[in-house]
C-alpha cells in the first residue's frame, strides 16, 4: 500500500517523500487506518517492521487537522534514552515541512538538559517523548499539565515492565486526560503486559505482525566457543570486514568495556555504549557509529531495541543474551526494511541452553560453524581439581571445555551475573 492512499495531509506526505518511503509495512498498513479512525490499538511487532511510523505519522496528520494548540497533545513513553532520541529524529524528520513540535525527554543530562525539558512541557511541544522515570521528576515539581492530552503512546511496552516502571507508568497514567486516544506498542504480550492493556485501553483493535521471528533477511549462524576462544575468533571474523558497518553485542557491561579495549587495541576502528558512559559519551559513540566514523559499535542490550541505524552489515553476539527474545531485537538491528545482514552469535558451554531455547523461540536450529584450526586448538585456559582436595600432589590438569561447576557460583549453583 502507499502512503498516499492513507489520505495524510499534503504536507506530511511531503516529508515521507524526502526520506523516499512509498510503500507501507505491514504494522503501518494496518495500524495507520485504526489510529486515523480514533481507535484504540494494541501493536505486536518485532523490530524493523517499521512502527515507529505506524503510529507517528497517523499522530503527526491528526494534530495538523486540529490545528495550532499551546498544550502538548501526544505524549510517547518509551524505557530508554536511546529509544526516545531515535523516536524524536523520526518525528522531526516526518513533520519537517507541518511545523509539529517535539522534544525528546530522559535521563542522564545535566541541568540545561531538564531546563529544557521544563520549558517544552510548560510551552507545549506537541509531541513529547519521555522515559518513565525523568518524566515524574518533571511532574513531582508540580508544572505539568497533561489534562487535555489527546494520543498516549506506550512503545517497547514489555521492556518497561520488565525494567521496573509499572508504578512510574501508572502515576503518569493516573495524571493524563482520561479521553485520550491510547496506543501500546509491544514486541511480545507477556501476562503483565496484557494486565496493563486491559486498563489502559478501551475496546482496542490489535494488530499482530510476525511475532518473535527475525526477518527474512537475516543470515543466522553461531560458533561453539570457549572463553578463550572468544576474543581470537571475533578478531578472525572481524579482519576482512573494514568499513563495513558492524554491531557487537555483549550482555554486560564489563564485557563490553574489555571487547573495547581488545579491539581497539588491535587497530580496529570501533567504538562503545554502555551504562558505564556518561550520556554526553553515548551520544558521541552513537553519532560517530551513525556517520561511519567508526566502523564497529560495541553496547549492552540498551542498544537492543533503541537504535535504528541504517545499514548494518553484520551483529555478533560476544554472548548468548539472559532473554530469547533480546536475541531476536539484537539481529533485528541488520536487515531492515527488507536489506540483507547476517547475525553471528558466540555461544559456550554455559549458554547451550539459553541458546537452545532462542533455537525453540524462533522455530529453527541456528546453523553451527567449525572454528578456524588455529583458533579451534586454543583449551579453556582454567584449572580444576578434583573435589575434596587434589590428589596425586599438586599436579593440576587442564581444563578440557567441559565447564568449572562450582568456580564463580553462589548459594544454590547459580551463576552471578552482572547486568549492562
Amino acid at each position: 500500500m502507499d502512503f498516499s492512499e492513507f489520505g495524510l495531509h499534503p504536507d506530511l506526505l511531503d516529508g515521507i517523500d524526502a526520506l523516499n518511503f512509498t510503500t507501507a509495512t505491514p504494522i503501518q498498513e494496518q495500524a495507520i487506518p485504526l489510529i486515523l479512525e480514533g481507535r484504540d490499538l494494541i501493536g505486536i511487532a518485532q523490530t524493523g517492521t517499521g512502527k515507529t511510523a505506524a503510529f507517528v505519522l497517523p499522530i503527526i496528520d491528526r494534530i495538523m487537522e486540529s490545528g495550532e494548540a499551546d498544550y502538548t497533545q501526544a505524549l510517547v513513553i518509551v524505557p530508554t534514552r536511546e529509544l526516545a532520541m531515535q523516536i524524536d529524529q523520526a518525528v522531526e524528520a516526518y513533520s519537517y515541512f507541518t511545523g509539529v513540535s517535539s522534544i525528546a525527554i530522559y535521563g542522564g543530562g545535566g541541568g540545561k538538559d531538564f531546563s529544557k525539558g521544563k520549558d517544552a512541557i510548560t510551552r507545549g511541544a506537541d509531541i513529547i517523548i519521555a522515559t518513565p522515570g525523568r518524566l515524574i521528576a518533571h511532574m513531582n515539581l508540580g508544572y505539568v499539565d497533561f489534562s487535555r492530552l489527546r494520543f498516549l503512546v506506550l512503545d517497547e511496552a514489555d521492556r518497561m515492565l520488565d525494567m521496573g516502571f509499572m508504578p512510574d507508568l501508572t502515576r503518569i497514567i493516573d495524571q493524563i486526560n482520561p479521553k485520550r486516544q491510547s496506543l501500546l506498542f509491544s514486541a511480545t504480550m507477556p501476562s503483565g503486559v496484557m494486565r496493563l492493556a486491559r486498563t489502559l485501553l478501551r475496546n482496542p483493535a490489535t494488530v499482530s505482525i510476525a511475532l518473535s521471528k527475525p526477518a527474512e533477511g537475516v543470515t543466522q549462524s553461531a560458533f561453539m566457543v570457549n572463553d578463550r576462544q572468544k576474543i581470537p575468533l571475533i578478531t578472525e571474523i572481524l579482519k576482512d570486514k573494514t568499513g563495513e558497518r558492524i554491531l557487537i553485542f555483549g550482555s554486560t557491561k564489563q564485557a563490553v568495556g574489555m571487547l573495547f579495549q581488545k579491539l581497539k587495541a588491535k587497530g580496529f576502528s570501533v567504538g562503545q555504549i554502555s551504562s558505564d558512559l556518561q550520556q554526553e559519551d553515548r551520544e558521541k559513540g552513537m553519532l560517530a557509529f551513525r556517520n561511519r566514523q567508526v566502523d564497529i559499535l560495541v553496547a549492552t542490550d540498551v542498544l537492543s531495541r533503541g537504535i535504528d541505524v541504517e545499514g548494518i552489515d553484520l551483529v555478533l553476539n560476544f554472548d548468548v543474551p539472559r532473554d530469547a527474545e533480546d536475541y531476536v531485537h539484537r539481529i533485528g538491528r541488520t536487515a531492515r526494511a527488507a536489506r540483507k545482514g547476517a547475525a553471528i552469535t558466540l555461544v559456550s558451554h554455559t549458554d547451550l541452553v539459553r541458546f537452545k531455547r532462542i533455537e525453540q523461540l524462533i522455530g529453527n536450529e541456528v546453523p553451527k560453524q567449525a572454528l578456524p584450526p588455529h583458533i579451534a586448538s586454543l583449551e579453556e585456559d582454567s584449572r580444576r581439581e578434583p573435589r575434596g582436595g587434589r590428589r596425586g600432589g599438586d599436579k593440576k590438569q587442564p581444563f578440557r571445555g567441559r565447564g568449572d561447576r562450582s568456580r564463580g557460583r553462589g548459594k544454590g549453583g547459580k551463576k552471578p551475573e552482572a547486568k549492562g
